[in-house]
């Protein structure tokens, strides 16, 4: 699929791989609608790059209608989404005679696997009603899972969790909108330079860019979003998840 001149929802746009994808999309000739809870953060990415930002909470299900519903108003149906919407708080199984908070562990299911299928579900319908492009192409869904969906850290019960459901319902979903020409791919980021680790010291910062067998680096939300540009354009890519990680196998701890 071309991407200029596309309609392309971004989740989580307003910030880290998200904000990196909408600007990407944006430059290559998308009209980018950026759904996220960050209201100034969001406004801002979708003024520079002349696009529309709309409040969107993927984890609660009338708010993501009301929200894929103004989206739609503002731009037209979504040819492209990519779900970047994500929370990831860490937490033992259990700890100094404590479990693992139920609710917690609940609110990350929530947001980042239920809230992504939530966001899956909404735009493959818009999409299945287009009219289709080249080889039957319908529509795009690009999902953000982890290497924590297989190499899950102490304390990420919930987190790789959530991103393991996210890996195993990309090849189903795929297959059930395969005739819809309707493609789904995941990416599953290693360690990159995002919001949350910008909070790091340094120090920690470079021992976790020294971890990685190559490149010796954090990854930049510039290259998660080259990746997604290329599943866009490339209709042969389709019910995959793709690690994006310079080869890095996370250790215990």
């Amino acid at each position: 699929m071309r991407i200029d001149g596309q309609v392309a929802y971004v989740t989580g746009g307003a910030s880290g791989l998200g904000e990196g994808t909408a600007r990407m999309l944006a430059a290559a000739g998308a009209k980018v609608a950026i759904l996220d809870l960050q209201a100034e953060k969001g406004e801002a990415v979708a003024a520079e790059v002349g696009g529309v930002f709309v409040v969107c909470d993927v984890a609660d299900a009338a708010k993501a209608v009301a929200a894929f519903e103004a989206a739609k108003t503002a731009l037209g149906a979504p040819r492209i989404l990519v779900n970047c919407a994500g929370i990831g708080p860490a937490q033992r199984t259990t700890s100094r005679g404590r479990p693992h908070d139920f609710g917690l562990f609940s609110k990350v299911i929530q947001v980042n696997l239920i809230g992504t299928f939530n966001c899956i579900r909404l735009a493959a319908t818009e999409m299945a009603a287009l009219q289709p492009l080249a080889q039957g192409e319908r529509g795009v869904v690009i999902n953000t899972a982890s290497v924590a969906a297989y190499d899950g850290q102490i304390g990420q019960a919930a987190y790789s969790a959530s991103k393991g459901g996210i890996v195993g319902m990309t090849l189903p979903i795929a297959r059930d909108l395969a005739d819809l020409g309707v493609r789904v791919v995941t990416i599953a980021p290693g360690i990159f330079e995002t919001p949350l680790l910008a909070t790091l010291p340094d120090k920690v910062k470079d021992s976790l860019a020294a971890s990685v067998p190559f490149p010796k680096k954090l990854g930049q939300p510039e290259e998660y979003a080259a990746l997604a540009r290329h599943i866009v354009e490339n209709v042969m890519l389709n019910g995959e998840t793709i690690r994006l990680d310079g080869a890095i196998r996370m250790a215990p701890r």
